[in-house]
Parts: structure tokens; C-alpha cells; sequence
């Protein structure tokens, strides 16, 4: 899985989980794409660090340096709508 990818996913499952914390299978997914990123892209530190009205800002660690990458707010937000709106999850 690309990197772009396995951050994104886990920012959107990210996001269920802190908005659902009783939600163990979005936790589980979570740890699942957080072990992607540590094991097989290095990444370490890896946090939302800031949320502003059109992007999401998603801090992490890569062999010492410190980076950065921007997810659209709305995309990244997209599992969470998803999931509200229907009612068999709710």
C-alpha cells in the first residue's frame, strides 16, 4: 500500500474512532493502518496536527525528519458522514 494511501486511511478511521471510542472494530482498523504506517513506511509520531476549514494536517516522523501531509477536510471526513448517515451503525 503507497504511503499516501495508508495515511489517508488511517486519518478517516482515525477520525470514527475518536468520534465513536466504544467502536471496537474502528479501533482495531485503526491499529491495522497505524502498523502499516510504522512497520512497513517508518513512520513514527503520527498525529492530526492541525484542522482548518478545507484541509486536515497530519504530522508524523520519517527516518528523524519531521513532515507533513494535507488531506482535504472534506474527504477526510467523508467515513464519519458515511457511517451517521446510516442507520443500521447508529
Amino acid at each position: 500500500m503507497r504511503l499516501d494511501d495508508a495515511l489517508f486511511n488511517w486519518l478517516q478511521i482515525q477520525i470514527v474512532a475518536d468520534a465513536r471510542p466504544d467502536d471496537q472494530a474502528a479501533i482495531d482498523t485503526r491499529d491495522f493502518f497505524l502498523q502499516i504506517l510504522t512497520e512497513d513506511h517508518g513512520l513514527t509520531s503520527i498525529s492530526v496536527d492541525r484542522v482548518d476549514d478545507t484541509m486536515i494536517h497530519i504530522r508524523y516522523e520519517r527516518e528523524g525528519r519531521s513532515k507533513v501531509q494535507m488531506i482535504p477536510r472534506e474527504a477526510g471526513e467523508q467515513l464519519l458522514s458515511d457511517i451517521d448517515a446510516n442507520p443500521k451503525y447508529n
